[in-house]
């Protein structure tokens, strides 16, 4: 008697999207359907494009990759699909109401910034019953939003730096009061966009004059405001990655962010176009009662925000200071991110993998706790 073999689950890799960290996701989408065994998982490349349409994309990972500082974007060609919502299906669609190769199994949402990380398509996956991979809408939503999260963290009594937040139609109506609020923070301060990432929009300013021209590039992607006080320390992260037996969270050896030349700060050609330039160190070199201390640290912001899945977790590190407070003071929560960059050369696996888990394990990790996780209140 001839078994028949185990069908493979369906995984719809979902990138691209409506956010200015469009190009980004493309490129996180390309290092992971190159790593996605395809003997073990049926994949489906779907791409949403930057005007918000849902296309069937080619299942080819270099068509979006990162080449000579080209930024990728998802076609607006493909045959035009959506997900079912009725509970019974979960089928992807063609605007003419067929099926296209039965239900999906899981979704990997590969978007970063608003319109996908932020919760809204976490939403739409709940309502279909779908399984996803990564947090759903609420610590989603809340991650995406800088001054939610750190509301929460503070709630949580968890150290964050001093910022102040506010709304472009406060900075028209109330300027000067907004300005004393900044300035009461000392300068140099960071000006950001409270909902984008990928340090879209963010601008160190030094001194009063650079203020309005800051708030105007953060403005252009959001309405919502956040300003920080610059801190000293070392830019260290540490990566979280929920345990498929259901124990505590595991983390990953810190990393560590080195500007070395030509930028302010580690900001998006940094990150992305001019890497000669950034000095990613995996693991950071670290004393090891500071490094656990960072790792307990991340633990506490996942748990804190009910992060699910996966996420990065950023801080600012100051040894000298954590030795004379014995541990009390030196850490400093940055932020979380829910989806962080997950392109090969992006620090949560490379984190990953300099603790022992390659790039093709983590996401073959991510997918499995995906498909275990049920949708609806957990």
């Amino acid at each position: 008697m001839s078994s028949q073999p185990t069908p493979r689950p369906r995984v719809a890799v979902v990138f691209g999207g409506r956010s200015s960290e469009h190009a980004v996701s493309c490129v996180t989408a390309a290092g992971v359907l190159a790593a996605l065994d395809r003997s073990v998982w049926d994949v489906v490349p779907v791409g949403i494009t930057t005007s918000g349409r849902w296309v069937l994309v080619e299942d080819d990972p270099a068509r979006f990759a990162l080449t000579d500082g080209a930024l990728p974007e998802v076609p607006d060609a493909g045959p035009a699909v959506a997900l079912s919502q009725d509970v019974r299906s979960r089928a992807l669609r063609t605007s003419g109401g067929e099926d296209l190769g039965g239900p999906v199994d899981v979704v990997l949402p590969l978007l970063h910034g608003p319109f996908g990380e932020d919760g809204t398509l976490q939403g739409l996956l709940e309502l279909s019953d779908t399984r996803y991979v990564g947090s759903g809408v609420l610590a989603s939503a809340a991650g995406m939003d800088k001054q939610v999260m750190k509301l929460l963290l503070q709630g949580q009594g968890l150290p964050v730096g001093p910022w102040t937040s506010f709304r472009a139609r406060r900075w028209e109506r109330e300027r000067e009061a907004v300005v004393a609020e900044v300035e009461a923070l000392g300068y140099p301060v960071f000006v950001k966009p409270a909902r984008a990432g990928s340090s879209m929009g963010i601008t160190r300013v030094g001194d009063r004059a650079g203020l309005d021209a800051a708030v105007a590039e953060a403005v252009a992607h959001d309405p919502k405001v956040v300003v920080e006080a610059a801190l000293g320390g070392r830019e260290v992260e540490c990566g979280v990655l929920a345990d498929l037996a259901g124990g505590e969270p595991l983390t990953s050896l810190p990393g560590e962010i080195e500007v070395v030349d030509g930028h302010d700060f580690y900001d998006f050609e940094a990150k992305y176009l001019d890497a000669g330039n950034v000095r990613l160190s995996c693991p950071a070199d670290l004393p090891p009662d500071v490094t656990a201390a960072v790792r307990r640290t991340a633990v506490r912001v996942f748990e804190a925000m009910e992060a699910e899945g996966l996420a990065r977790v950023d801080f600012f590190v100051d040894v000298e200071r954590f030795r004379a407070s014995d541990g009390a003071e030196g850490i400093v929560v940055n932020e979380i991110n829910t989806m962080p960059g997950f392109t090969p050369f992006s620090m949560y696996p490379r984190m990953w993998a300099a603790t022992g888990l390659e790039y093709p394990q983590l996401v073959d990790h991510l997918l499995r706790l995906a498909l275990q996780r049920p949708t609806g209140l957990r």
